[in-house]
Order: C-alpha cells, then structure tokens, then sequence
C-alpha cells in the first residue's frame, strides 16, 4: 500500500482581501490533503465565497501566499486553476445560457479537449454514471436551475480534477440527488481528489466532509470534525448564538382561498420544457402551501403562470384567481395592485437587477408602493424603503447604494425576500426563500414567512429543501412532469408520501380536499 502524501494539496497562509467598506477577509490560514472532503461554514458575508475566488483566480488577494502541492503561486485566472486541476462549481451560475449544454462544456475545457459534438457522449456517459442526466445538445435557457447546477458540476468532473470546490451545490437538489452526488464525491476522495465543500445544510456537512474551518466575519473563528458535533453546535461556531435557529412552527387552517388555480393546463412550446396538465391548486388566507419536485417538473412553468410572465388569454382567465377574481390573462403589474408579490428562484438578473442599487431594486417591484407620484420617484421614500429592508432582515451590507451583485447570496435572498414582504402582499409566492442562505438567515425568512402568515396572507412556496416545506407549510404537495398531487396536510405527511409524489405515484390530481388536524 503506498504511503499518503503528507504535503497537503493546498494551503492558504495569511490571506486577505479588502473591498471598499468590506474587510472579506483577514489574515487566513486554510490547509487541505489529498483526498480529504473539507467544509468550510460561516454565515453570509463571512467570506467564504470571496476566499473561493482568490482560490479559483477569479480576484487576488492583497496579502499572504497560496501554496498548490508544495509550491508557491501566483493564480492569476480561473484558466491557470483548472490547468493545475482546480474545478469550481459557483452558487450562481457561470453559464452562457443561448449556448447549448456541450458548448458551455467545451469553453471551459479548451479546444484540446474537442468540439461540443465530439464532447457529446462523454457528456451522457459522466452524468449518467453521477446520476445526473444531461442532454447535451439542449439550450442552458431552457434547462430548470436545478438542471444548471448540473452542467456546472459535469462540467467540473470531466476534468483532471484534484481540487474540487463546491459552493452550496446541492441547493437545488432534492435528498436523493444530494445521496447521489455525495457518492460521486466520497469516490473522488478516495480516488485523491480533494474537497472544499460549502454548505448551509449541516445534517450534509455532518454526513459527508472529514473536518471543517469556520469563518465569521471575515476570519477563521475555528475548527472542528462536523461528525463529532450536533447542528446546533455547528450553527453556533457559525453565527455565535443557536437560540431559536432552528424551530418547529405550529401548523395551522387557512380561511378563505385567495388563490385558485382550477383544471390549469399549459404547452410549453419549448420542446424541451414541461407542459401543466389539468393543475388544481388552492392557498387559503392565513396558511403557507408547500410544493415540492425534482427539478424540471413544471415548478418554472408554474411560477411564470401566477406570476404574470406567461399569460393565457382571456377564454382561459378563469384557470387563475385572486379572491374570485380571474387574473391569468392580466400583467404582472395589474396582478400586483391585486395583492401578489413574487420571489423568484433566480436572485442576480430576476429578483434583482445586478449593476443597480440596491434602493434601486428595491423601487423597481414596489414602485406601486407610493414612490412614484406624477410619474416622479420619491427617492426620499425610496430610500426609506431600503433601509427598513435592511434593518428589518438584517441584510449585511455598507448602505442603500451598493450594488445588488456586490452583496453575498445570502444577504440579496432577503433583502428580495423582503422587499416583496414589506409591500404586505395577500398573496406571496416564493420560490427556494432559503436557497443558499446560512442557517441564521434562514432562520429569519421563516419567521418571516409565519409572521406574513399569521397576518392573513397567502403564501405559496415552492421548494426542493423538504425539511424547509415540512418546517414551515400547512399544507403539502409535490409536482411531477407537469402534474400535481392532492395537497395533504404536513402534520398527517410523511417524507415518503412527498417522495412517492415527486415520482409520480399519485391518484390523478384533484381539487384539494379542506386540511384537518
């Protein structure tokens, strides 16, 4: 048996970046061996993302020294990192979405590596062994976020991979999923292939990576071995106090519907999106209905319907109501001054305009709010408006006027979450509000989301975190190719009724009958 390398794969000494109003991070020291799966925790804005980027060559640090396999360098791109054998997935996308999946593949690696129609069954044959099937001649736009995330850790894996570096990649992955790439990644250690593992989800940083360095507030607060250590112990080396993070929420019976969906069916154009067919769906005021599914299952199609992004015409606006009245056929913004607010699943270029301010994007969806008189902006209330975002949900950021892209996912989650919140909308639908955001933040969107709840409204979740929709909704059901279960209610559902329903097996979909306890 040979004797394990002991020069780790990669050491971090002294590292430091700062950005105006922002000291990322300070003087940190960081040390992987071969084949080790290494986590790396910290709330949002903690710096872990941005030491990712030093690593990666996508920004350089101002101070201290990176160490590949023994020997100093000075990593000036992300073209340099993957000749060493550095793969990034990042928490958003890096994907030319009017290119086709094996183009995207065949930029990143390199003309040697062939053309995309070369790549092709190398493509099929690598995420089929992974467990994540990929069509490699469909358009990115077209794919779900969950099938994106894909492309970026195929993308990744069909490289002469010795670091890998995950930033939340199983965000949009339901449990199964998540058990599949865990294998893949447990096959690369033993194979040597080093880990730098970033999650919010500690039941997986517990389950799967050998030690862990915790970051808070832009230095390294601490080490542990997450197998030794319980959720609670691991959410308090992060955000320093664990009280109420994670909560049991009591369970509750709507009143009247607001929202009805009834015999909603819908053909995608797209050959290879996801049709609705025959969909019955009813919120009630004062109750939070959880919908889970596999990526791709007609979860984007549904939100474009409510939302207003796809319309139907008005034979057909019936299918859609708001408190009786018939919405599908109508804009987004005339579905607003009805009561609905929207987080969408994709924060940077959806939820938020990435170059604008972030008071800016906080006008752009609640200008209806009064601040906008006579056709003027009332910036003064503009203003006011960010910064109650900002206070009430504790965003981290220098001021009103920073960027939206310059702020941690985390940290943009609520302040979009927020935005829609404040506006006290009758009808919230939200997709993924926890998506990538560390276990305090989370913890304040729930409360949040039970405290709009608990003040009458509406809210419609859609989500592939099953522990989330089991947490926080009333009320269950599962999406499958375009189809939707009965909605059951969470307290008389178990995990696997949802996951029979997120593979199909349910009686064909029906009107949901009233919830009992």
């Amino acid at each position: 048996m040979p004797i394990p390398d002991p020069t780790p794969r990669l050491q971090l000494r002294n590292i430091s970046k700062r950005y105006p109003g922002c000291l990322a991070n300070d003087a940190i020291d960081l040390s992987i061996a071969p084949g080790e799966i290494h986590a790396l925790l910290g709330e949002n804005g903690a710096g872990k993302s941005t030491l990712m980027k030093i690593i990666y060559g996508v920004t350089h640090a101002d101070s201290g020294e990176v160490i590949w396999q023994g020997q100093r360098i000075a990593m000036r791109n992300p073209a340099q990192a993957r000749e060493l054998g550095i793969g990034m997935v990042f928490q958003h996308f890096s994907l030319f979405e009017t290119l086709s999946v094996a183009q995207n593949i065949a930029l990143a690696m390199g003309a040697a590596a062939g053309t995309p129609k070369q790549l092709e069954p190398k493509i099929r044959e690598v995420s089929q062994r992974y467990g994540m099937a990929l069509e490699p001649e469909r358009l990115v736009h077209s794919l779900s976020i969950g099938e994106r995330q894909r492309v970026e850790i195929i993308r990744c894996l069909m490289q002469d991979i010795r670091l890998l570096i995950l930033d939340e990649p199983t965000s949009v992955l339901t449990p199964q999923e998540a058990d599949e790439l865990f294998v893949t990644l447990r096959r690369l250690a033993v194979e040597g292939c080093s880990i730098l593992f970033i999650s919010h989800k500690l039941g997986e940083v517990r389950a799967l990576c050998h030690s862990a360095t915790v970051l808070r507030g832009g230095r390294v607060a601490g080490h542990c071995v997450p197998a030794e250590c319980s959720d609670q112990q691991l959410a308090r080396l992060m955000v320093g106090e664990a009280a109420e993070l994670i909560t049991d929420y009591p369970k509750v019976i709507g009143g009247e519907a607001f929202l009805n969906v009834s015999g909603l069916s819908w053909h995608n154009p797209d050959p290879f999106g996801c049709s609705l067919k025959d969909l019955n769906l009813e919120v009630r005021s004062g109750e939070i209905v959880g919908i889970a599914g596999v990526a791709g299952n007609g979860q984007d199609e549904l939100l474009a319907l409510l939302s207003g992004e796809e319309r139907l015409n008005r034979n057909e606006a019936q299918t859609i109501s708001f408190a009786g009245q018939a919405v599908a056929h109508l804009r987004p913004d005339a579905r607003r001054k009805l009561g609905l607010a929207f987080v969408p699943a994709e924060r940077l270029g959806h939820g938020a305009v990435p170059e604008l301010s972030l008071a800016d994007n906080a006008l752009l969806s609640a200008f209806q709010q009064g601040l906008v008189s006579n056709g003027l902006i009332q910036r003064r209330k503009v203003e006011a408006l960010a910064e109650e975002i900002i206070r009430r949900f504790g965003v981290k950021t220098p001021d009103t006027q920073t960027p939206a892209r310059s702020l941690s996912g985390g940290n943009l989650q609520k302040f979009i979450l927020g935005r829609e919140i404040l506006q006290q909308p009758k009808l919230l639908v939200a997709a993924h509000p926890t998506w990538g955001v560390d276990v305090g933040a989370a913890a304040t969107i729930h409360r949040a989301l039970i405290a709009l709840r608990d003040a009458g409204a509406a809210i419609l979740v859609i989500s592939e975190d099953l522990d989330e929709l089991f947490q926080i909704c009333d009320r269950l059901g599962a999406l499958c190719s375009g189809r939707l279960s009965p909605l059951k209610a969470s307290v008389d559902t178990r995990l696997s009724d949802v996951g029979g329903w997120m593979a199909g097996q349910f009686d064909a979909p029906q009107s949901p009958a009233p919830a009992t306890f």
